[in-house]
């Protein structure tokens, strides 16, 4: 019976790339582990007495129009929401049933099997599941703190694919606090990418959904604001709000969202609907930006006592990230260490992790592995680094790589 289907599935599903991620939550109870491993937001961040008077008002003042079919592009009331508050005109507002479905509709729309899609090199998992689905060809750039390196990386890989005979077809980017690296692009950094899109004719698809929580240090222009005709902007209420409502957004040329809005007609019809009002009643009082505040103070102190703690247990010669904002760090081990194996070994004494070769596209970074700080309290953050880093040295003394 297994043959028979196999016999029946399309060939994109040779393409389809299993989340380790979502592996590990079918095969472990959270609560029971210490785990550094997804990318939730702390429980302790949802304004749930918020969403309790919001959602009585709106059944009270809405009705059943909230239970109702709307526009695909989203309701009128988000869409002029984000608009205002995002100082863009309304035609270039999309809501999205989250930013995955942004990712992923972006791609559907504008690649095609073979087609280059850029990324940074490690890049975010969920993105690259999508890109191969559509069976692009993803080509991973290194990043680089030097100007004149990292734009010359860029143009070397840009170079090579056409030199093949490729098509670029956009550039996707998380330029603050990047999953999984935590890092953040510079302004002059994001203007170099503008400027390498013009040139040679792609697009961006700049991924936020970490923006609004930084933590530390100024505030970067989006590159969308640098050229809004160029850029796709994707949001989310997911890390700022609640990742379950399932509402994220574009921002973009409308010539390029009318062919996204389209394409969504077949996908999901509309976004959900209550959940869009739900938001709108968050933005346009101001109350998502208290709940903003509130998750920053919560994270800040995670993320600093994170750093402080590695720095405190970890064995000499691991190094990490020092991110301004966002959920994540990323771990590196010395040459050797290879954190796929060492993976088994971590979950069955009770502390989990993500791989960061996951992230990466040229099957590299076996050394590496990236820790989320926003879900776990900082007692249970200390709880879990210490046993981590006593199996790493461990391992690390194994491999007689200390």
């Amino acid at each position: 019976m297994n043959d028979e289907y196999k016999s029946l599935f399309s060939a994109d599903t040779a393409s389809f790339m299993r989340s380790p991620v979502r592996e590990i939550f079918k095969r472990v109870d959270l609560s029971k582990i210490y785990s550094f491993a997804g990318g939730y937001p702390s429980p302790d961040a949802f304004d749930l007495e918020g969403i309790r008077q919001f959602a009585c008002q709106i059944i009270d003042t809405v009705g059943s129009k909230a239970f109702q079919y709307n526009a695909t592009q989203g309701t009128p009331e988000l869409r002029q929401a984000l608009s205002d508050r995002y100082g863009v005109s309304v035609e270039r507002v999309q809501i999205t049933t989250s930013s995955q479905q942004g990712i992923d509709v972006c791609t559907r729309v504008l690649v095609d099997p073979g087609d280059v899609v850029l990324t940074s090199n490690p890049s975010y998992l969920g993105a690259l599941q999508s890109f191969r689905s559509y069976r692009a060809t993803i080509v991973g750039v290194g990043h680089s703190d030097d100007d004149n390196e990292f734009r010359q990386a860029y143009v070397d890989a840009i170079e090579r694919c056409l030199s093949q005979g490729k098509k670029i077809k956009f550039l996707y980017m998380i330029p603050d606090f990047q999953n999984p690296s935590g890092e953040t692009l510079s302004l002059s950094q994001r203007k170099i990418l503008v400027e390498l899109a013009r040139h040679y004719g792609f697009l961006i698809v700049e991924d936020s959904p970490y923006r609004e929580l930084r933590y530390r240090g100024a505030t970067v222009p989006t590159i969308y604001s640098l050229d809004p005709d160029r850029v796709l902007h994707l949001g989310s209420f997911s890390k700022i709000l609640a990742p379950g409502l399932r509402v994220g957004w574009i921002l973009g040329n409308p010539a390029v969202l009318e062919q996204i809005y389209v394409c969504k007609q077949s996908l999901d019809l509309c976004p959900p609907v209550f959940d869009q009002y739900i938001a709108t009643r968050f933005v346009t009082s101001g109350r998502i930006d208290a709940n903003i505040e509130k998750i920053k103070a919560l994270y800040s102190e995670r993320c600093e006592g994170m750093q402080r703690l590695l720095a405190q247990y970890m064995p000499q010669g691991v190094t990490w990230t020092h991110p301004d904002g966002g959920l994540f760090l990323f771990l590196t081990m010395p040459r050797g260490f290879d954190s796929v194996k060492f993976y088994d070994r971590a979950l069955d004494n009770g502390v989990a992790y993500v791989a960061g070769s996951f992230f990466h596209t040229d099957g590299g970074g076996l050394n590496t592995m990236r820790l989320n700080f926003s879900f776990m309290t900082l007692d249970r953050i200390d709880k879990g680094l210490q046993l981590l880093a006593r199996l790493i040295k461990e391992e690390l003394a194994e491999l007689k790589l200390q």
